[in-house]
């Protein structure tokens, strides 16, 4: 049953972390990149988002940043209806989530710490608190030895490792990654994907939009296939052999 926001408002009922209602999404007329998509993605789930190229997995994850917004229907980001927001508070809103890109997006001109610090320098965190919050994180990905290398003497899955870190020094409750692995060996993947399940664990809700059969398959979780700007299937454990 969908999380009613308006029904259950005031009552102590735990929000999805994500939900769509009735969402669809188009760039040009009578050409839609999402058709009347409706799912919900609760606290603590780690989840798959697969499909073809074109069927509409990069629209989901720019309506989830508010990057665009749904021509129709409601994206709610923890029982928060995103499509409202001010477009003064969208960059405040984008803080609490965090985000890994295929391509690492690091800072060549600044070291590891640097680059993760960052995150923390923009949404102004106290200066004192800031290089044990950075220790911290490196902890998470095993790197703490790593502190004053640059992105360009670390291998692709240092640097990946560098991106979850600043992906979640703002502890966000919700971490998307776009293709992850989409640059690394299988495994440097393999080690990234167990980095995702650890964060998981940690009690942070994981979606990772991906074409990487195999390692979908191997880690049994539940996987929405999109198709055409639909979800064709949305099986809550298993891998593309189940869609």
């Amino acid at each position: 049953m969908a999380y009613d926001v308006e029904k259950d408002a005031g009552r102590k009922i735990d929000a999805p972390v994500i939900m769509f209602e009735n969402v669809s999404k188009s760039y040009q007329k009578n050409m839609p990149a999402l058709k009347n998509v409706s799912f919900e993605i609760r606290k603590g789930e780690f989840v798959f988002i697969v499909g073809a190229s074109g069927s509409g997995k990069s629209t989901l994850i720019k309506l989830i940043t508010r990057e665009i917004k749904a021509n129709k229907g409601k994206v709610f980001i923890n029982g928060r209806d995103i499509g409202r927001l001010f477009r003064g508070k969208i960059a405040r809103y984008r803080r609490g989530i965090g985000v890994v890109f295929q391509d690492f997006r690091l800072l060549p001109d600044l070291n590891v710490y640097e680059n993760v610090a960052f995150a923390q320098r923009v949404i102004e965190a106290p200066a004192k608190e800031i290089p044990n919050r950075v220790a911290k994180a490196l902890a998470i990905v095993g790197l703490s030895d790593k502190q004053k290398s640059f992105p360009d003497q670390l291998s692709g899955g240092e640097q990946q490792r560098v991106a979850v870190a600043r992906a979640l020094i703002n502890n966000p409750t919700l971490l998307l990654a776009d293709e992850p692995t989409g640059n690394l060996d299988p495994s440097n993947t393999r080690e990234i994907m167990k980095l995702l399940e650890e964060v998981n664990r940690r009690g942070t809700t994981v979606v990772v939009v991906t074409h990487n059969r195999e390692m979908v398959n191997s880690m049994q979780k539940r996987v929405i296939k999109m198709d055409r700007g639909q979800i064709v299937s949305d099986a809550s454990k298993g891998g593309y052999r189940y869609v």
